[in-house]
């Protein structure tokens, strides 16, 4: 065997064992995948992805709000109170966490998802839900994403640490409602629905528990 078909039989060896390496790593991803975490205040990475120039605006700040707002000035003030916070990680783990929260909602399973939710939110969710098992309602639903996330207003209470950002989001989905014998009363599994929501999450900066609660809904 000749030297050049030797080395394209090596590097194609070599190939084919990173290929394996890589699929162990990140896995297949097939159809629909679990929804991510709700949004933290830990940042993705020791690298922070925006920094303040010496006397410029925080773009991680002003990207998503006006500058010199009212809302601008209480995400500043949650960065100082946590260093860690950031506003394009909180929208990412906001993003997540309302696929997670819609579907569980649509699903019925509210159970899944109560430590991410405040009370009054929970009982509003399991009255719901109740309430169509009681019709005996039947609710398949199909995630298929998210149009739009913005960021709508934020507010500080400095001497609590409480704060609160309220989002609202654009997201697709599929719906079919059947009743208890199996037929549809409402919905297409195959027609998207279009759903708008504005949520409010809250969490007390500089806590030990990461995780923000839906505190409040709305459209």
């Amino acid at each position: 065997m000749n030297s050049p078909i030797l080395q394209l039989l090596v590097l194609a060896g070599i190939a084919v064992f990173l290929i394996l390496r890589l699929k162990n790593v990140l896995g297949t991803r097939e159809g629909y995948e679990k929804p991510p975490a709700p949004p933290t205040s830990a940042p993705r990475s020791d690298r922070r992805d925006f920094e303040v120039i010496e006397g410029g605006p925080d773009r991680d700040i002003v990207d998503h709000v006006p500058e010199g707002s009212e809302t601008a000035k209480a995400l500043a003030q949650m960065k100082k109170a946590e260093p860690s916070f950031g506003v394009a990680d909180f929208l990412s783990g906001a993003r997540g966490a309302y696929e997670m929260i819609l579907m569980a909602f649509e699903r019925g399973k509210i159970d899944e998802i109560e430590p991410f939710l405040s009370q009054d939110v929970y009982d509003s969710f399991a009255e719901v839900v109740a309430a169509r098992e009681a019709q005996g309602l039947i609710i398949e639903a199909e995630f298929v994403g998210v149009r739009e996330t913005k960021l709508v207003e934020a507010t500080y209470e400095e001497d609590t640490g409480h704060a609160e950002i309220t989002v609202r989001f654009t997201g697709e989905l599929t719906q079919v409602v059947k009743d208890a014998e199996g037929q549809v009363v409402e919905g297409s599994a195959t027609q998207v629905k279009r759903q708008r929501d504005v949520w409010t999450f809250a969490r007390r900066m500089g806590s030990d528990d990461p995780n923000w609660q839906l505190v409040a809904t709305g459209e």
